[in-house]
């Protein structure tokens, strides 16, 4: 499951509002019920993959940049933008320039003060290897031509144009420590991906990662310096587990005290509500998608550039058949890369392709690729066989949704290889050599996504990701314009008309054929309170919320 990117506000439950002054980022409400101190064990089934934000693509990873580096922005309980470690922001009457007051006397845990001047370094090398190193943040700073510090507590963010989602893209810039990050922004950039992945790592939020052991286990401390509103907790853990019902059996067992939001196997929800522990939902804002290696420059199998193929492919998958019986029902079929979770930014004409075997038949035969030995298409002199990289994060419910998809792509003449991978060999062998997108085929992965705009899900399918999010090598001209126009468009409903034409095309090419969105869930022993629950779970890249609230109770 890779970074938490987008989602909006039709959400009945709400993140807990953070604060608007002096205080920073609201910790839990003071209350004689509350047991101070101890440590909350979280268990996951999504890797921490790096602690570089310029090379992390999972969730965790995201979510520990959220804990142990400040971000000027988070958002509240409306699903709105609030102050974290900006106290306060203006915009200039041409929309423009942001100017924000921050926390005065803020610290980096190992002492040297924390100002402005750190968030100008950030954003101005983020800038500067925008094609480069730092392109997975690139898209956080859209049209911004750089950045000031006229004061220690005074950031001054300047823009070519006013942009709609200025502040959602501040709010996922994480500000990184200069005085610990600078020998590496040297050169080409190359350096400023070879951060090492090991802990400690110096915080500026209110946790400090203690220990990191890849794939097993991440402990995190309180930060001794943090500005904001203290935690109850001494730290917290995660736990990383390789099979869902292990998870939950730990859970059972008290081993761990809760599960991170993600979607949990459907057969384990009626065991844990009948368990006495709590359990929690929420509306499904990511998605889990089959994608095809879309770059047009691609030298294998160049046939699955065929519109047809494309279009035969999306006929042969029965998506009626994965809700039922992969997800229980715990799921919807997927038609759009903006869930209908978003609300008005779901494009609500389309709809997913009819699973119709026949018409996937006809379309391939139009194509010119007919039926040869074994029951196997022939295109362009090859049986039409391909591997398909299959993710770890999606075994369980993914694993059967890959056998209902290959059973019915044999039936038009097309094999499925499975190849299973980690997240980190999945990303490598996506991006390929030098990012050129060669040497696979098809992949079936998810995206966990952020409820509040869709911009990141957006950009992640434009030319400028590639190297980056991109992970279809799909680079498209006039996605790419109506992307820029989107992100200049002020007025929502006229933005929402853009939007729907870029769903639409995506929809229309193809690089990804959405299969399903299934419900985030989470769930945690009773004697744990304060989980601020969102369209991400409680545990987030939205705000630091929960883990400042979270407690025992008496």
């Amino acid at each position: 499951m890779r970074k938490p990117r987008t989602f909006a506000a039709l959400v009945a439950v709400g993140l807990l509002a953070a604060a608007c002054s002096g205080g920073g980022s609201t910790g839990g409400s003071p209350s004689s019920n509350v047991v101070e101190g101890g440590e909350f064990r979280w268990g996951t089934l999504s890797p921490i993959d790096s602690l570089n934000p310029f090379v992390a693509v999972q969730q965790n990873s995201y979510y520990t940049f959220e804990y142990v580096y400040p971000f000027l922005v988070q958002y509240d309980a409306a699903l709105r933008i609030a102050p974290e470690y900006a106290t306060s922001w203006t915009t200039s009457s041409d929309g423009k320039t942001i100017t924000f007051k921050t926390h005065a006397n803020a610290k980096w845990s190992d002492g040297t003060p924390l100002t402005t001047a750190d968030a100008v370094w950030t954003i101005q090398t983020v800038l500067k290897y925008a094609k480069g190193a730092t392109a997975s943040l690139a898209g956080d700073v859209t049209n911004v031509t750089g950045a000031s510090a006229p004061a220690p507590d005074t950031l001054v963010v300047r823009y070519s144009k006013p942009t709609a989602n200025a502040l959602e893209g501040l709010q996922q810039l994480p500000i990184l420590p200069q005085h610990v990050w600078a020998k590496y922004a040297v050169g080409s950039g190359a350096k400023m991906k070879t951060f090492p992945n090991a802990a400690p790592i110096v915080s500026g939020g209110p946790f400090v990662l203690k220990t990191y052991e890849r794939n097993r286990v991440a402990l995190f401390v309180r930060n001794p310096n943090w500005w904001g509103v203290k935690p109850h907790i001494d730290g917290f853990g995660i736990e990383f587990f390789s099979d869902a019902d292990a998870m939950v059996l730990a859970l059972k067992n008290h081993q761990i005290d809760g599960t991170e939001g993600e979607p949990l196997p459907p057969t384990a929800t009626s065991g844990i509500k009948s368990s006495g522990l709590t359990f929690r939902s929420a509306p499904a804002f990511g998605l889990r998608d089959f994608i095809i290696n879309s770059n047009e420059k691609k030298t294998q199998n160049r046939e699955l550039l065929n519109p047809l193929v494309k279009e035969a492919f999306a006929h042969a998958i029965d998506r009626d058949e994965i809700v039922k019986t992969a997800w229980l029902g715990a799921a919807t079929a997927g038609d759009s890369i903006v869930s209908p979770a978003y609300g008005d930014w779901h494009d609500s004409a389309l709809h997913p392709e009819s699973f119709d075997l026949s018409l996937a038949n006809q379309e391939l035969d139009q194509a010119g690729y007919k039926m040869g030995s074994g029951g196997l298409r022939v295109a362009n002199g090859h049986p039409m066989k391909y591997t398909l990289l299959f993710v770890t994060d999606e075994q369980g419910p993914g694993t059967r949704a890959f056998q209902i998809i290959s059973n019915d792509f044999q039936k038009i003449g097309v094999q499925l290889v499975p190849k299973q991978v980690d997240p980190a060999t999945a990303e490598n062998t996506i991006l390929g050599p030098n990012n050129s997108y060669q040497g696979w085929d098809l992949a079936m992965w998810d995206w966990a996504v952020l409820p509040a705009d869709p911009t990141f899900v957006l950009n992640a399918l434009t030319c400028s990701q590639l190297g980056g999010w991109s992970d279809t090598g799909y680079c498209n001209k006039t996605y790419d314009n109506l992307y820029q126009q989107q992100s200049t468009t002020l007025d929502h409903a006229a933005r929402v008309k853009v939007i729907d034409q870029m769903q639409q095309q995506i929809f229309n090419d193809r690089p990804y054929i959405i299969l399903t969105y299934d419900d985030w869930t989470e769930a945690n022993n009773p004697k744990w309170t304060g989980f601020v629950m969102s369209p991400d779970g409680s545990f987030n890249a939205l705000s630091i919320a929960t883990m400042l609230s979270v407690h025992q109770v008496k």
